[in-house]
């Protein structure tokens, strides 16, 4: 092994003090590491999103089996709490979890969610009694389940970004994200299987692959990301579950009617849940900047591919989220009864009609993910929401009663479009987040994904909700009244509440049975036989449902189209993506070694100092001499910039420390405590750089920073007469300003810091003059020279007064041109004064207005001073000054 190895592997090895007892290094681990944490946490996820479907298609066999009518008023709530039990807990809970995880390990909190998962599943496989009771039961470890799914799916993101190497990130979270979403179609089937012979296996089937993930993650996960010693936020965490629990449980109780309306949205406890829940987070979100250690790192939001990644997957979200419950009603209501089935085996064939779109998922999805390692994400990401949006619309257009093939061919592209968009997605969020961040970045994702489908389901049911309340009613109550039903009865079923009607065909009812009750057994047998049979209801809903249909799937398509455009603002690139270094690789680093590594921008991990930094545990150094942050400050072609300087302010925008540069550009930064850092670094004729870092234990952590710039754009800015001190704007080829900067009284300004073969549009802008903008390629010369023209714009003030000469407040001075059209108005102030902008060179008639109005002609001249003060009640002689 060669001299370099051996330094290499001695780094890669953090020191003892700095590791806890099942921390250790991926050098430590071996190389295999990474496919044992890929593949332990692939199954954790699988059995997650198959526990959060399975219960979806079982339903109607497990209120059968504690003998509860889920459709009768007063169980409904036990209905929605069985269905959105899981995903509201698992959506408050992610980002404490995640948090957890970030400051004691986070393979120690995702074992201790799979051993939740496994003891919960173990009780709900063993429910032995009956009714609401049951239900209660059913529902409490349905949420204790959903408290081991959130360690799970909090931490595993975040141990899988620890154990792979940037270039194989969007692989592995491509294989983890099938996992995720093939398990939620896999619980349509699984349930659809066990449930009719005995429900309580759909709960019993998770159990034996519970205790060997729990075993295998104890015995075999390791924690190899740094953990931030941290106090938890005990205020932030109880405002965003108050907060976010009050909006879900809103909006689950709002699709239920309330007094005479199909839904519950205008319930007063609704409206306070939603109202008071958005006040408690907008006080959780003024706790979070003011807290040493705040549950959400609001800070991470500056960074532009976590905002715009996460703001695409919550648009992704809300557009797929409700997708399935809409094609179960879809299938299980109206096609497959068309098509002959049973209501009793629609569940089942439900489920197996969606696989294309599991069919699509999968094979895109890890594809996407392998080749987004080498190509970038952005363009995967907004593909995929493109392909997925045109689905929708796809779905839009098809009639009710659709052809199969067409249907399978639209489920698959949607499936390939998911695909293509959530492993590059997911990695790219990832890869942005520096490595002690990783566990409550990873939980903040998955609470906007968690959130999002709750509120999806919500949505999508309110718009299905409406659109059927529009010609549901009377086409019931023709179709019963032709086939013999008495008026009242079948008035009284027709203006029963829609989503009665939903829920029964999504639980696979026979709706008109459930509904009609005593009404059918005074017709004659063959008029029963004719309501209750499979072609009645699916040919009396197909409009109305098409109706509601359009409303939610156009509601999909505008999320999805959204979401392609917010992918479009993520930063990842091939250049981003290309580095094989592992996270273990990076964590080898020595920061005292100012010409090792990548550039600092690629880097977000913290790198143990070198030995000389890090002293033994008999003579360690104090935390003042210790150095915290330290790197080089170079030009673009990696030349020292002596003269540049370095800031650190905290998260309050203080400074908390700063450093001089040597001559061979390095520097170091002593003196800080833990947390979150801004360090800035600016150097003459450069433009300034800043990156976030987050300061924890006997670490010192690496930032390098390459200031682009060296070229200076000189330049003078005058009218047809003078020169002018006006305001300077500079912006790059994408719209964002550059910099900003001031011509003085001569108009003369400098603007530096800018780097050659850049092109950048430069506007000046001073008051009564037109602005202008000039495009400048900057050469790589020191000095490039400009000279901008501003055009004057006429105007004309002055004051409006009684005849005694009292100022009046609030007359209206407008300004007719040559066409006799108003063409400006001002009104006057407290001291009677007026000014009207923007006029032309040309005769204007000035019109005050207040009580007998006056009228007086102004000469404008654009660039000159035009005052014209007005009486009224007396004849006026224009003042032109």
């Amino acid at each position: 092994m060669s001299n370099h190895s051996v330094a290499e592997a001695e780094r890669a090895t953090p020191p003892e003090s700095a590791r806890g007892s099942r921390q250790k290094s991926l050098t430590e681990l071996g190389p295999n590491y990474k496919w044992i944490a890929l593949s332990n946490t692939t199954l954790g996820m699988l059995i997650a999103t198959i526990n959060s479907s399975i219960v979806l298609i079982a339903l109607p066999d497990i209120f059968k089996g504690i003998h509860l009518n889920p459709l009768e008023p007063q169980n409904t709530s036990y209905l929605l709490w069985m269905m959105m039990g899981f995903l509201v807990v698992t959506a408050v809970l992610v980002v404490s979890f995640g948090r957890l995880g970030d400051m004691f390990g986070r393979a120690r909190m995702y074992n201790m969610g799979f051993a939740i998962f496994t003891v919960s599943s173990i009780f709900l496989a063993i429910t032995w009694f009956d009714g609401s009771e049951a239900a209660i039961w059913l529902i409490f470890w349905r949420i204790v389940q959903g408290v081991g799914g959130a360690f799970l799916m909090a931490n595993s993101s975040a141990i899988l970004t620890d154990a792979f190497p940037a270039n194989q990130r969007g692989l592995a979270m491509g294989i983890n994200g099938v996992a995720a979403i093939a398990g939620s179609f896999l619980g349509l089937l699984i349930g659809g299987v066990l449930a009719p012979i005995q429900w309580h296996f759909i709960f019993l089937v998770s159990v034996p692959f519970g205790v060997v993930g729990t075993i295998w993650a104890y015995l075999k996960l390791h924690d190899t990301g740094e953990r931030r010693k941290a106090k938890m936020d005990w205020w932030g965490n109880i405002t965003f579950a108050v907060g976010l629990i009050a909006i879900l449980i809103a909006i689950t109780y709002g699709i239920q009617p309330y007094g005479t309306s199909n839904m519950g949205w205008s319930n007063p406890w609704v409206l306070t849940g939603l109202i008071g829940g958005v006040i408690v987070l907008a006080a959780f979100v003024i706790i979070e900047t003011k807290v040493a250690s705040p549950l959400f790192e609001l800070s991470l939001f500056k960074n532009r591919s976590f905002t715009f990644g996460n703001i695409a997957n919550l648009m992704a979200s809300i557009g797929r989220g409700g997708l399935q419950f809409i094609l179960i009603i879809w299938l299980q209501g109206i096609w497959l009864p068309q098509h002959g089935y049973d209501y009793s085996r629609t569940p089942l064939w439900a489920g197996i009609y969606m696989v294309p779109m599991t069919i699509g998922f999968l094979l895109s999805a890890p594809i996407s993910g392998a080749l987004s390692d080498k190509l970038g994400t952005k363009w995967f990401t907004t593909t995929g929401m493109a392909i997925t949006a045109g689905t929708f619309a796809a779905l839009i257009a098809m009639p009710v009663d659709f052809d199969y093939w067409v249907f399978a061919l639209v489920m698959l592209i949607n499936g390939i479009g998911m695909g293509l968009f959530a492993s590059p997605n997911r990695a790219e969020v990832m890869n942005s987040l520096p490595i002690t961040s990783r566990g409550s970045g990873a939980g903040m994702m998955t609470t906007f994904q968690n959130a999002a489908m709750v509120l999806s389901i919500g949505l999508f049911f309110s718009l299905m909700i409406a659109g059927l309340s529009a010609h549901l009613p009377d086409a019931m109550f023709g179709g019963l009244t032709a086939n013999g039903m008495p008026n009242a009865p079948a008035d009284g079923i027709a203006h029963l509440p829609t989503v009665g009607i939903l829920f029964a065909a999504f639980l696979g009812y026979n709706p008109i049975r459930e509904v009609g009750g005593q009404a059918l057994q005074g017709l004659p047998q063959a008029s029963v036989d004719h309501l209750t049979g499979l072609d009645f209801f699916p040919h009396l809903i197909s409009d109305p449902f098409h109706d509601g249909l359009t409303a939610a799937f156009t509601f999909a398509l505008i999320c999805c189209i959204l979401g392609a455009v917010a992918s479009l603002f993520t930063g990842s690139s091939k250049d981003a993506v290309d580095s094989p270094e592992t996270v273990g690789a990076e964590l080898a680093a020595v920061a005292a070694d100012a010409g090792v590594g990548t550039p600092s921008e690629l880097i977000d991990e913290p790198r143990p100092g070198a030995r000389h930094s890090l002293t033994s545990a008999g003579s360690a150094q104090s935390q003042v001499d210790r150095p915290r942050i330290a790197g080089r400050i170079t030009t673009g072609d990696g030349t020292p910039l002596p003269g540049a300087a370095v800031t650190v302010t905290d998260v309050r925008g203080h400074q908390a420390g700063a450093a001089s540069v040597h001559d061979d550009g390095s520097y170091a930064v002593h003196g800080l405590d833990d947390g979150t850092y801004t360090v800035i670094a600016t150097a003459p004729s450069r433009s300034p750089r800043a990156l976030t870092v987050s300061v924890v234990g006997d670490l010192v952590f690496r930032r390098d920073f390459a200031l682009a710039g060296g070229s200076a754009l000189h330049g003078t800015v005058r009218d047809a007469q003078r020169p002018l001190a006006a305001s300077l704007i500079v912006t790059d080829q994408s719209g964002a300003v550059v910099t900003q900067a001031q011509a003085d009284s001569q108009g003369r300004f400098a603007i530096t810091g800018l780097s050659g073969g850049d092109t950048v549009a430069v506007t000046a802008s001073a008051p009564g003059y037109q602005p202008t903008s000039q495009l400048v390629t900057i050469d790589g010369a020191p000095r490039a020279d400009i000279d901008l023209v501003l055009l004057a714009i006429g105007g004309v003030q002055g004051s409006v007064r009684t005849a005694d000469g009292t100022p009046l407040e609030g007359a209206t001075v407008s300004a007719i041109g040559p066409e006799q059209t108003i063409v400006a108005s001002a009104t006057t102030g407290a001291d009677g004064r007026y000014r009207i902008e923007g006029l032309t060179d040309a005769q204007f008639t000035l019109v005050a207005n207040m009580y007998e109005p006056a009228a007086v002609q102004v000469k404008v001249v654009a660039g000159q001073r035009n005052t014209v003060d007005i009486g009224l009640g007396v004849s006026q002689k224009p003042a032109v000054s």
